[in-house]
């Protein structure tokens, strides 16, 4: 299986990592946006699992999470996406997801289960750091490399902390906030990059309203390993619900944009 490090290491730009909620707006047109984006370029995959309450997110990938609830999405319908996923392509994929999932269907289970579809991490967006306990060794016996956020409020001791406990890379949020498309980075973007890189060689990555192929150049200027879009590529799904077939047609114009950008 595909892994970051061998990701990273023969990239000769920043990880292009297109974020899409597993199961929106249904599990086979789901299953072909991302086919879409992987052959538009993406290098790695940042897939979420629909939860009622994503506390983290703003309305577009809210109402991403709804839909796949109405389609009937689940953690093991979830678990068999992956599957196909990499089937298609040995991409490296990392889910994005809440802890309540994953404390419900048992966490030594999970971690377990997931890393045999083909997961290479998991992110737990409401998981604090000082709780990385409950999730780290059995993350790291199941084969799973572990990534945690840091923002721009982060303490430069704290980060080291969280640092020391990513084997993936580090998910950098630019701004202070939900998820969201955004017409400008966050001024606190590029002193966060800059600090993180000072204090550890693991790869940082930006998320959290990268809107724009001139944000993904302005972060590899500043030394971002990968860029993270979220919820401006789940709004193409959202406008294009009439019309199922176009919307793999559109993300993967938007994912060679983003590419050809960053290369």
């Amino acid at each position: 299986m595909r892994t970051y490090k061998e990701t990273f290491a023969q990239l000769n730009h920043p990880a292009l990592i297109p974020f899409f909620v597993i199961g929106d707006p249904d599990f086979d047109t789901s299953l072909e946006i991302v086919k879409a984006a992987i052959d538009g370029g993406a290098d790695i995959l940042e897939l979420g699992i629909a939860f009622s309450d994503p506390i983290a997110d703003g309305p577009t990938i809210q109402k991403a999470d709804i839909r796949a609830l109405n389609a009937g999405i689940t953690v093991e319908k979830a678990k068999d996406f992956i599957a196909k996923v990499k089937a298609y392509k040995d991409i490296p994929i990392g889910l994005l997801m809440y802890y309540n999932l994953i404390f419900q269907y048992g966490a030594e289970k999970f971690f377990a289960d997931f890393a045999k579809a083909g997961t290479n991490s998991v992110l737990i967006a409401d998981l604090s750091i000082d709780d990385v306990d409950e999730i780290y060794t059995p993350a790291r016996k199941a084969g799973l490399d572990t990534v945690f956020m840091v923002t721009p409020n982060t303490e430069t001791e704290r980060a080291k902390k969280i640092a020391e406990k990513c084997t993936g890379f580090i998910y950098t949020v630019s701004l202070l906030g939900v998820t969201g498309g955004r017409d400008t980075l966050s001024d606190m973007i590029k002193p966060l990059i800059s600090k993180l890189k000072s204090i550890t060689d693991v790869p940082v990555c930006v998320g959290f309203g990268v809107s724009k192929p001139e944000h993904a150049v302005e972060l590899a200027k500043a030394g971002a390993d990968g860029v993270i879009i979220g919820s401006r590529i789940v709004k193409i799904i959202e406008d294009n619900l009439n019309n199922k077939v176009l919307i793999a047609k559109e993300v993967t114009k938007f994912i060679k944009e983003f590419k050809t950008a960053l290369s």
